[in-house]
């Protein structure tokens, strides 16, 4: 009979695929087919299971489209989760999100994704470590560049008081979708690995 972790020892650890290579798939939600409009935003901040169980709890069907969890920001092609995991790759794990400017704006989400991890460590998210779960804002315009930059300033005086805020602000880069058994990974592995740094912190609203 072969050996089962408990479920609580689950959550301290990351399962990794044996996988080598794979398919390259970029851009995945760039050819659904969403309303006129749909914009889209790029945030990194540790293990991708927990930005995107949080995301979707907090915001599906208030705007928030879809997401996928991926990778981006390095300078490997098609990577795969043990490349990425290595720290070589360059890339960090990531979650892409479309969403409807209409119902909810980027700067909501990235005041949101401020609140939902910990900006303040570099490279590392709870016991994840490495560049790999950097935290990072991965702009797709001058105007989300702009937002981010000016919600970072303002975290950083507001939120975290005398602690230096490590997020990056960059371009976007090519992205790459995580093999599917990562896509909604939380949803369908309640008992996996909970990153202890994901959860939304009760902070004041920021100063208009």
């Amino acid at each position: 009979m072969a050996f089962q972790m408990p479920s609580f020892v689950n959550k301290l650890f990351r399962p990794f695929t044996t996988a080598v290579s794979r398919p390259y798939v970029q851009d995945s939600l760039a050819a659904a087919n969403y309303p006129q409009g749909t914009e889209r935003a790029i945030f990194a901040g540790g293990c991708f299971w927990g930005l995107e169980e949080l995301y979707r709890k907090d915001w599906e069907g208030k705007g928030m489209l879809d997401c996928r969890v991926g990778y981006t920001g390095g300078q490997s092609e098609a990577p795969d989760y043990r490349a990425v995991c290595s720290g070589r790759t360059g890339h960090a794990e990531s979650l892409l999100i479309a969403f409807d400017p209409q119902k909810v704006t980027f700067r909501q989400l990235t005041e949101y994704f401020f609140k939902m991890h910990d900006p303040t460590t570099m490279n590392r998210q709870g016991a994840d470590t490495g560049t790999q779960y950097r935290s990072a804002i991965f702009y797709e315009n001058e105007d989300q560049k702009k937002i981010a930059e000016e919600i970072k300033e303002k975290v950083g005086k507001e939120w975290y008081k005398g602690k230096p805020i490590s997020t990056e602000i960059r371009a976007a880069t090519k992205w790459y979708d995580a093999e599917d058994y990562h896509q909604d990974y939380l949803k369908k592995e309640p008992y996996g690995y909970h990153c202890p740094a994901h959860y939304v912190r009760p902070l004041p609203p920021l100063s208009s």
